[in-house]
């Protein structure tokens, strides 16, 4: 496709918002966010940036198919977006700027319309079969005049029937033709269409031998298939919207006078200075200048241990400040904070995983061509055997008919319907139709370690061996505080006491007066301990001027891990382990499992760096994991697993969610997904056998529409049973 030539002077697209006023201009070159709507597959995110590209002015197009949501950048002012938002439309895909405040899911109003068309074509098919079978059984009985009602009838059901619920095939079949190209719903437009425009001819000038049933039943099934492909691929894209969500909307800034002013967050620059109060999120990357506290830093490293805060560290967008009046300055502006950075690389990862092409597309690419030939040989050798050209279009109908992708279209949503259901008696969610294909061919998974294979709370290490009396003291501290190690305290030592008038230093630790003594419970640099390098995480406790003691802290590994570890092992995958954690606890818990290949003090990005070198590798991997921070790694990774437990942005990147914390589930998930994929298989085989069968009949011209239909129908039914077979089937 050319490049288009756009002038500064163009107007905006026609009924929509003009896309000039929600360009971004950095550094020369313009961005631009748009939701586009009708992308359905693997290909048209190759014509849609494709397309864009042809442009040498553009610099990037991307486009992620499960939010719909197009980048695009260009070198140029904002007066060009307009007609790129054109050029989208021509090429069949009509976009309006992106706004993620908008309550409008794409996905889930195409689900509605492909709800009501399915709705309608079957009310339209039952209603049909009932006058069809009047009409067949009626034979010699039934008079001309009342076979013609009979039909004239079907005919006021259909026609507005079919041109409702065939709407979503005839928009794609239009638009590929519009941009040059044909798609598998090219074929069944025509089926249908050639189908109704028979049955009408014959209604009222041939023979009286109409096909309506045959038309409304092609759409049904078809329907079905689509609904359910579609029902399970769109859940991604949660993750994004979720991490979007937890961008603070506001932040305090310190004017020059001394006066504190809110602002919207996106107003925020850096060098500004910012006043952060207890319980508010950080809006941007920063750096302390001064206070003291703690601030909820999971977003980064995925552990729960508050980070301590102190003048000169730097945060980032995102944390959350756990107690104490911060003074920030601002190191970035907020869409090029680490917040904003982690919500592109999720929906990267949902792009490049938007790419990955079916087994079921794989079938498809052959489909087209060779049905359309089929289907114009036999009208033209039909045209040249009889010279009639009744008989020659009742029999090229018939072979488009046939030969539909009905089965080719419930082959695989028939399996993951299945699938999805024997994981779910299994205690496991599945969020993406198309990643128990992903799951069968991974070789490789790719752990966290806090919340994954740890249970992601701490625990008190031999609370026996401490001195006599020295846990009941710190008890008595502990139980007025939420600190994940105060928790861990009280757990401890059960019911008791709590002290009175107790003072939580932030960043420190407790302090009270108890009977006359100070007592101090906390970090050791507060109480001015030299603490040694240990794996354990610790806290000490000191009485007055007493010899400090000493808690240490640590995270369980699940009961279940060494199993699952090696259950991965025994079926030919290789583990890793990935994690944000300091390199004593990590260093601990792999060897303790048995993984050899593990990496410790890791962020977001990195963890992305090394899924993306396994993948350059040749690999195919899953990563399981469950902090904020594990989900750009959960949707860059081939495939991915969350538990119940994990945040929920973790869980909407996930493709599969484990209930009840049974990580052992995953060896479950990996078997039903190899067998769901042989299932796949076996379902295109049958479809490939039964086409090898019925076309040359249909060819030969012994195969009238109706028969046609039902044959189709048929061979939807066995595929069906056969994935059936999924639910009782061992690994």
């Amino acid at each position: 496709m050319a490049a288009l030539d756009i002038h500064s002077g163009d107007a905006r697209p026609q009924g929509g918002a003009d896309p000039r006023a929600f360009v971004r201009r950095q550094d020369g070159v313009s961005h631009l966010d748009l939701l586009v709507r009708g992308a359905t597959c693997a290909g048209c995110i190759a014509r849609i940036e494709s397309g864009l590209k042809a442009d040498d002015r553009v610099e990037t197009a991307r486009l992620n198919l499960s939010t719909g949501r197009l980048a695009l950048s260009w070198h140029g002012d904002e007066a060009l977006a307009s007609g790129y938002v054109r050029q989208l439309g021509q090429l069949g895909y009509p976009a309006t700027p992106y706004e993620p405040e908008s309550d409008a899911d794409p996905q889930r109003e195409e689900e509605k319309r492909l709800l009501r068309a399915m709705a309608v074509a079957g009310f339209a098919m039952m209603n049909v079969m009932l006058l069809s079978i009047s009409v067949w059984s009626g034979g010699l009985e039934m008079t001309e005049t009342m076979q013609a009602l009979m039909h004239r009838i079907s005919a006021l059901i259909v026609l507005p029937a079919a041109a409702f619920a065939g709407q979503p095939f005839f928009r794609s079949a239009l638009a590929a033709l519009k941009s040059g190209h044909v798609n598998m719903d090219v074929p069944i437009s025509l089926a249908v269409l050639l189908a109704c425009g028979l049955s009408v001819w014959e209604t009222f000038i041939g023979h009286g031998q109409t096909y309506y049933d045959a038309a409304v039943m092609l759409l049904f099934f078809l329907l079905i298939g689509r609904f359910l492909d579609m029902r399970l691929r769109a859940r991604a894209g949660e993750a994004a919207r979720g991490l979007a969500a937890m961008q603070a909307a506001t932040a305090n800034r310190l004017e020059a006078d001394g006066s504190i002013r809110a602002i919207p967050a996106r107003d925020v620059r850096a060098g500004d200075h910012l006043v952060l109060a207890a319980g508010d999120r950080v809006p941007v990357d920063a750096r302390i200048l001064e206070g003291e506290g703690a601030l909820d830093g999971s977003l980064v490293t995925g552990e729960t241990a508050p980070v301590t805060a102190t003048p000169g560290l730097d945060v980032w967008s995102g944390m959350l400040n756990l107690d104490g009046k911060l003074v920030l300055e601002a190191r970035a502006d907020r869409d090029n904070s680490l917040l904003a950075e982690v919500t592109r690389l999720v929906e990267a990862g949902e792009q490049a995983r938007s790419r990955y092409v079916r087994l079921a597309d794989h079938a498809a690419r052959l489909y087209v061509p060779v049905v359309h030939g089929l289907a114009a040989l036999t009208l033209v050798g039909w045209l040249l055997i009889g010279g009639e050209v009744r008989p020659a279009i009742i029999n090229a109908i018939a072979v488009l008919i046939i030969t539909c992708p009905c089965a080719l279209g419930l082959a695989v949503p028939a399996v993951q319907v299945v699938a999805s259901g024997r994981l779910y008696r299994e205690g496991v969610l599945v969020k993406s139709g198309d990643a128990l294909e992903r799951f069968a061919g991974v070789d490789t998974v790719v752990f966290d370690k806090t919340g994954t294979l740890t249970e992601g709370r701490p625990r008190l290490v031999a609370p026996e061996s401490l001195p006599e009396g020295a846990l009941d003291q710190a008890a008595r501290l502990a139980r007025t505080s939420r600190h994940p190690l105060s928790r861990a305290i009280a757990d401890a030592a059960g019911m008791g006491e709590a002290a009175a008038n107790v003072r939580e230093v932030p960043g420190g630790g407790l302090e009270a007066e108890v009977d006359g003594t100070t007592i101090r419970f906390g970090a050791a640099r507060w109480l001015g301990i030299t603490a040694k390098s240990d794996p354990h995480t610790e806290a000490w406790l000191k009485l007055g001027e007493g010899e400090p003691v000493r808690f240490r802290f640590e995270d369980r590994v699940r009961s279940d891990a060494a199993e699952t570890v090696a259950g991965l092992v025994a079926r030919g995958c290789r583990v890793e382990l990935l994690s944000g954690d300091r390199e004593g606890p990590v260093a601990a818990v792999a060897a303790s499992l048995g993984i050899a290949d593990w990496q410790a003090e890791l962020q977001p990005r990195d963890k992305i760096t090394r899924l993306e070198a396994i993948k350059a590798d040749g690999g195919s991997v899953a990563m399981i994991g469950d902090g904020i921070n594990d989900a750009p790694a959960l949707a860059a990774a081939n495939v991915s697993v969350s538990l119940a437990s994990a945040a929920e942005i973790s869980q909407a990147a996930a493709d599969f969610v484990l209930q009840g914390d049974r990580l052992a589930a995953c060896l479950v998930t990996l078997d039903v997904s190899r067998g769901a994929r042989r299932r796949v298989l076996e379902n295109f085989a049958l479809a490939a056998g039964y086409n090898a069968i019925a076309v040359p009949m249909a060819v030969a011209g012994l195969v009238t529409p109706l028969i046609a239909a039902i044959a189709m129908s048929a061979s939807s039914v066995l595929v069906t049973l056969n994935a059936l077979r999924l639910a009782r089937s061992g690994r």
